[in-house]
């Protein structure tokens, strides 16, 4: 038994010899890594060249990649604003008729030019019936009077009627006289010429279709009339509507913020997206009075000249005011900037032709093909032109 607790206790004593060395050992290790020196910094010129955000491109791939050299051009100092063409409702009649009646005859489409005077459609109008009835009868009256007049003065200067007489024709033949003037001017109410006032007169028959004429030239922009259909004065639709579509409104949202810079009379340009690359012209016409509350945007109408009639009501049009003499400033082709997910405009700027840099910029609103550039390039520099985007595409295949 001694023998064996002498055993245990030198196998003891082992074992703690042995994990002492080990110890000491891994703490000289540690040590001796501790006193390692400490990376150094990277500088900020080092961050920006990072791989991520150049692309090399080897000889062959660097011919099909167009580099420019930035240039300064001229930007005009403008504000943009987006609206819809409309028809000048100055220049726009709803044409219903004065009086009650049906529809018997319709004469225009919709669409169909139509000058001052061209009949659009016709009524039967009980009215003009009543007033040509009434003009009918007070002429007979007229005519009799005027008849028993003459017989009476006659009489009176033979001696063979008495005065009282005579004056009692005179005073029917001024009533008479009276009334037929008056039912006169009520048949001419109704558009009614002297010679076709005579003419009824003479005929003594009665004609109650209303025909109902364009009261400017123009165009039928809209047309609700057909035969039979029951209409009134001011009734809405109206049954033909024209327009002089010779001038057009365009009319847009500016923001609040622009008001200062609007004025009645002031030139603008507008561009609508079925005419690309064209320019309208027109005036301020008038200046919304209050601004919209949940926009925070003005109505502003200009007049627009079109003498060819191309554009339409409801299209969508941009609007440009010009708010100050053209600057010089460092500009980008459209076509060389790209826009990148999270919406800002990068370029890929280059020193040798073959290693592009991408570089976030600040640009301005398009003009001809180009951006002005607000931030991020020189004059001097020189970007891609027309293979930015392929550019961007290999960045992106590169990051993975």
């Amino acid at each position: 038994m001694k023998k064996i607790a002498k055993l245990g206790l030198l196998c003891a004593l082992a074992v703690g010899a042995t994990w002492v060395g080990i110890t000491q050992a891994s703490n000289a290790k540690r040590g001796t890594e501790d006193k390692k020196p400490a990376p150094e910094p990277v500088s900020a010129s080092q961050a920006a060249a990072t791989p991520s955000q150049t692309v090399q491109l080897s000889e062959q791939q660097a011919k099909s990649v167009d580099v420019l050299k930035l240039e300064l051009r001229e930007f005009a100092l403008q504000r943009e604003a987006v609206g819809y063409i409309d028809f000048n409702q100055d220049r726009t009649v709803a044409v219903t008729p004065p009086w009650t009646g049906r529809i018997r005859h319709v004469f225009v489409s919709a669409n169909d030019t139509v000058a001052k005077g061209k009949p659009l459609f016709s009524i039967d109008s009980p009215d003009l019936a009543q007033a040509e009835s009434t003009l009918i009868s007070t002429a007979g009256v007229w005519q009799l009077s005027s008849s028993n007049l003459k017989r009476a003065t006659q009489m009176a200067e033979g001696q063979l009627a008495a005065q009282k007489d005579l004056e009692q024709a005179r005073s029917d033949q001024q009533s008479a006289e009276a009334a037929y003037k008056a039912a006169r001017d009520a048949v001419r109410i109704f558009g009614k010429s002297e010679a076709e006032i005579d003419a009824l007169v003479a005929s003594r028959k009665i004609n109650s279709e209303l025909v109902i004429t364009s009261p400017i030239a123009g165009l039928v922009t809209a047309r609700s009339a057909a035969e039979g259909l029951l209409v009134q004065p001011g009734m809405n639709p109206a049954p033909i509507t024209v327009s002089d579509v010779s001038t057009v409104w365009m009319v847009a949202a500016v923001s609040e913020y622009d008001l200062p810079l609007l004025r009645q009379g002031q030139h603008v340009s507008v561009s609508v997206a079925a005419y690309p690359g064209r320019v309208f012209s027109g005036e301020i016409a008038s200046i919304g009075a209050s601004a919209d509350p949940s926009t925070h945007r003005i109505p502003v109408r200009s007049v627009l000249k079109d003498p060819k009639h191309e554009l339409r009501a409801q299209m969508l049009a941009t609007f440009l005011l010009y708010t100050g003499s053209p600057t010089r400033t460092v500009a980008v082709p459209v076509n060389a900037a790209v826009r990148e997910s999270d919406g800002s405009m990068t370029v890929f700027v280059t020193k040798d032709g073959r290693s592009f840099e991408r570089r976030k910029v600040q640009l301005g609103g398009e003009q001809s093909g180009y951006y002005p550039v607000q931030a991020g390039l020189a004059v001097s520099e020189r970007i891609a032109g027309n293979s930015a985007i392929f550019l961007s595409n290999a960045l992106a295949l590169q990051a993975r």
